[in-house]
């Protein structure tokens, strides 16, 4: 299947736009394509699964919030103890992504529950990512730990309404994340090319799947 691209000047005509209630009606059942399940946190038990679509994988989990990146007011040392200066992915400059102001999501490494890449997803490909009736486009943006899933960064939690404070913020459940195969946001902090992208991909799920 060829990579499906978006740029800075992707036009945003005539693309419908999709409610949380059409995606979230695609995902009620789940085809595991893991081979095992993920912990929400490191403590707690192994209980979600990567689901497998024709055109997507999804999971649904809790959200923590990632502050990595570039330094910013509300992402530093300060504010988030765990803090790191680097993203797996780089903005087009080679600096990585501002986690305050780009809304991504973070996929777990690469392991023997389960390879991102084996299933068409990638960085900077996108992600709707669901609470509440709340739909945001963001972008796949950093690896994390090996057996946890469910984190996004500041500004995904923020645009949802969840708190995303990286000490006391996020939520414990209820969040839907939908991985798009095959797709690409060039270049990846472009939120406006995400957007357009997602509305265009989320339209095609909710016909074929």
């Amino acid at each position: 299947m060829g990579q499906i691209r978006a740029t800075v000047r992707v036009e945003e005509a005539a693309v419908s736009e999709v409610s949380a209630a059409d995606l979230l009606s695609k995902v009620k059942r789940c085809n595991q394509i893991s081979d095992g399940k993920y912990r929400t946190d490191r403590e707690g038990p192994a209980t979600v699964p990567v689901c497998n679509t024709n055109d997507a994988v999804f999971w649904k989990a809790d959200m923590d919030i990632d502050c990595d990146g570039q330094v910013t007011d509300e992402c530093n040392k300060r504010t988030d103890p765990s803090f790191r200066s680097s993203t797996a992915f780089h903005q087009a400059n080679g600096k990585p992504l501002n986690a305050e102001a780009l809304p991504y999501v973070v996929v777990p490494g690469r392991s023997a529950i389960w390879n991102f890449t084996r299933s068409g997803i990638k960085g900077a490909g996108v992600v709707a990512v669901i609470y509440q009736n709340k739909v945001e486009y963001a972008v796949v943006g950093d690896v994390g730990p090996k057996r946890i899933v469910g984190e996004a960064s500041y500004a995904t939690a923020e645009a949802l309404g969840i708190n995303p404070d990286p000490k006391r913020g996020g939520t414990d459940s209820g969040v839907t994340y939908i991985l798009f195969k095959n797709s690409k946001v060039s270049p990846i902090e472009s939120h406006s090319a995400a957007v357009s992208l997602g509305e265009a991909l989320a339209k095609k799920f909710v016909q074929n799947n």
